[in-house]
C-alpha cells in the first residue's frame, strides 16, 4: 500500500480503537510529575502492573525529588528490587532526581532535547513523560507492543524504534499520536500479544493485513 492508502486505513483503525477504548490514560499511577518519570524508568523490562505495586511504598518513602537525590542507593534498590535491573534503575532514578534539581530547577524539562539528557530517559521514556505532562505531540511512543503491532498492521517494515516512530509520525495526525500509541498498547495486551493473537475478537481485524493469516 502507498502512504495515502495507509493514512486512510490508519484513520479507520483509529476511529475503531477510539470507539473501543474511549479516553485513555497511562496505566502507570502517579500524583506528581516526577513520580510519572520514575514509574516509566521502572517500567523498562517490567510490567505496568508490577510497577504500580511497587510505587506506592516507594513514593511514600521518598516523597520528593530531594529525598531521591539524597537517599542511599541501597535504600532505593530495596524498594524497587522486584521490578528487575534494580541496581541500574536505582542509579538512573537518583541521577534523574539530581539533574532535574540541579539543572532544571526541580521541573522536568519540556523539550525532547533536554529530556533525553536525563538519566534513565531514552526517547520512548521522554515521549511518554512529555505527552502526559505537557501534551506534547511531537513524538510517538514505541514500546514492545507498538513495535509489534505497527509491523503487523503494515505501517512500518522496520524493527528499529526510532525508524518506527518516524514512520508513524508520517501517517498520524499530531493530535492522535498520544492516544493511538496507548490504543495499540492496550490492543497488544488484549488481542495481539507476541505469543498469541485473538483476531476473531479484534476490533480492527478487517483492516489488518496480518489478520487473515492468523485466523
Amino acid at each position: 500500500m502507498n502512504q495515502s492508502q495507509n493514512k486512510l486505513r490508519l484513520t479507520k483503525i483509529y476511529k475503531l480503537l477510539q470507539s473501543e477504548y474511549g479516553e485513555v490514560e497511562t496505566p502507570l499511577h502517579f500524583k506528581q510529575p516526577h513520580e510519572l518519570a520514575i514509574a516509566v524508568i521502572l517500567s523498562a523490562q517490567c510490567t505496568d502492573d508490577r510497577v504500580n505495586l511497587v510505587t506506592p511504598e516507594l513514593f511514600k518513602t521518598f516523597p520528593n525529588l530531594e529525598s531521591f537525590a539524597n537517599a542511599k542507593l541501597k535504600d532505593i534498590e530495596t524498594k524497587i528490587f522486584s521490578t528487575g535491573f534494580y541496581k541500574n534503575k536505582a542509579k538512573s532514578i537518583q541521577g534523574f532526581a539530581k539533574m532535574v534539581l540541579n539543572e532544571f530547577g526541580g521541573r522536568i524539562p519540556e523539550s525532547m532535547e533536554d529530556a533525553i539528557r536525563l538519566p534513565g530517559f531514552g526517547r520512548k521514556t521522554a515521549n511518554v513523560v512529555l505527552a502526559e505532562l505537557y501534551g506534547s505531540s511531537d513524538g510517538f511512543v514505541v514500546d514492545t507492543h507498538v513495535k509489534r503491532l505497527t509491523k503487523r498492521l503494515g505501517f512500518t517494515k522496520s524493527t528499529n524504534p526510532i525508524q518506527i516512530e518516524k514512520d508513524m509520525l508520517k501517517l498520524t495526525p499530531k493530535e492522535w499520536c498520544r492516544n493511538l500509541s496507548l490504543y495499540l498498547i492496550f490492543l497488544g495486551r488484549k488481542n495481539c500479544s507476541a505469543r498469541r493473537t485473538d483476531c476473531p475478537t479484534c476490533p480492527i481485524r478487517n483492516h489488518c493485513p496480518s489478520a487473515s493469516k492468523a485466523i
